[in-house]
């Protein structure tokens, strides 16, 4: 079977890789079930995994959602398939990031907003084109996005389907950072190297009440905060000590 999704896992960063090059890494049924194997995998691995990156090999992220695949009657093995390993990949307890160069459209973008941030190239390329083939989001683009870049700026990039460059997806806040692409890789690094190092109890827990408060009036997500926050980690002690021993002056 073609490994269609490719995962490498690396000093608690788990890689995985949308493997189509030659076919702009354009999502299939088979590719999201082998997605959903993956992150079905990586929810249960929280001991050894502390943080998720999602990207495309080759020239790009990925075109979007395969329109071949959509003109042949493509068959999921259940009704809202695609969309339910969108939320799954979303719902990690692990932080996700989407690294996105070259092209992310459409049913792409839809994928790398399950991402809690987005890292891009200089060369990215995003858009939301299902007004031009005469479709509408059924994979999550008019909840996440909007959440994302807010309304009007989502609604502008729905109805008039124009492509945006890395720069400009990130002056509208849809990205968190864009790089030079002959720096990307570094900064990648550099960027999940940053994250990996801090408490991997405090990655989630952060993560779990960011998702739990989203929506809610400031009043009932303080007290959720409050009330409902795991507070102190395992290795809260050990990472002070660590600190204070670095920290005091020699005698």
């Amino acid at each position: 079977m073609t490994n269609l999704v490719l995962r490498e896992d690396r000093d608690g960063l788990a890689t995985l890789t949308l493997n189509r090059p030659d076919k702009l890494n354009a999502l299939t049924v088979a590719m999201f079930q082998q997605l959903r194997e993956q992150v079905q995998q990586l929810a249960a691995d929280t001991g050894r995994i502390g943080l998720v990156l999602l990207r495309g090999a080759g020239k790009c992220f990925s075109a979007g959602h395969d329109l071949a695949d959509i003109a042949h009657g493509e068959r999921p093995p259940r009704p809202s398939f695609q969309a339910d390993t969108i939320e799954l990949l979303a719902e990690l307890p692990q932080p996700v990031i989407s690294a996105v160069h070259g092209h992310c459209y459409t049913g792409a973008l839809e994928l790398a907003l399950a991402g809690d941030l987005i890292v891009a190239a200089e060369s990215a390329k995003f858009a939301d084109t299902h007004a031009r083939w005469a479709l509408t989001p059924v994979w999550g683009m008019s909840q996440r996005l909007p959440r994302r870049v807010g309304l009007a700026k989502a609604q502008e990039m729905t109805y008039t389907a124009r492509t945006y460059s890395g720069a400009e997806a990130q002056a509208m806040g849809l990205v968190n950072w864009c790089v030079p692409d002959a720096a990307f890789e570094a900064e990648l690094q550099a960027f999940t190297g940053a994250i990996l190092a801090n408490s991997w109890f405090s990655l989630r827990a952060n993560k779990r009440l960011y998702r739990e408060t989203d929506g809610l009036p400031l009043r009932a997500g303080l007290s959720h905060e409050i009330h409902r926050s795991e507070g102190r980690g395992p290795d809260m002690d050990q990472r002070i000590a660590a600190f204070m021993n670095k920290t005091r002056k020699p005698s």
